[in-house]
C-alpha cells in the first residue's frame, strides 16, 4: 500500500471515530437539555430514533426534531460528517467535547 494512502486512510479513520464521539457527546448533551424530547409528533408515527437526527441528512433531521431540538441546535449548532471534517481538517475542531459542550 502507498505510504501516502496509508497515511491518508488513518487520518480519515482517526477523524470517524472523533465524528462518532461527537455525536455521542451531542446527542446526550440534546437529550439533557431538551429533557428527553428529541422527536417531533411525525416522527413517533413514523418510529423516528432520536439519535439518527444527528446522523442522518440535516433535512430528515430538521424534518423530524422537536421544536426543543430545533432551538437546542440553534444555541448549538449540529454538525454534519462533512461539516465536522472540515472543521477537523482545519485544526478548528481539536476534540469532539468542544464542540457539543
Amino acid at each position: 500500500m502507498s505510504a501516502i494512502f496509508e497515511r491518508a486512510a488513518g487520518q480519515w479513520a482517526q477523524m470517524r471515530s472523533d465524528y462518532e464521539r461527537y455525536v455521542d457527546a451531542a446527542y446526550n448533551t440534546a437529550l439533557e437539555a431538551c429533557s428527553g424530547v428529541l422527536v417531533n409528533a411525525e416522527g413517533r408515527f413514523a418510529r423516528i430514533d432520536g439519535y439518527s437526527l444527528f446522523t442522518g441528512p440535516a433535512i430528515r433531521a430538521h424534518r423530524f426534531a422537536s421544536w426543543e431540538l430545533v432551538e437546542h441546535w440553534q444555541r448549538v449548532p449540529r454538525l454534519s460528517l462533512a461539516e465536522f471534517e472540515k472543521q477537523w481538517v482545519e485544526g478548528s475542531i481539536g476534540h469532539y467535547e468542544q464542540q457539543a459542550a
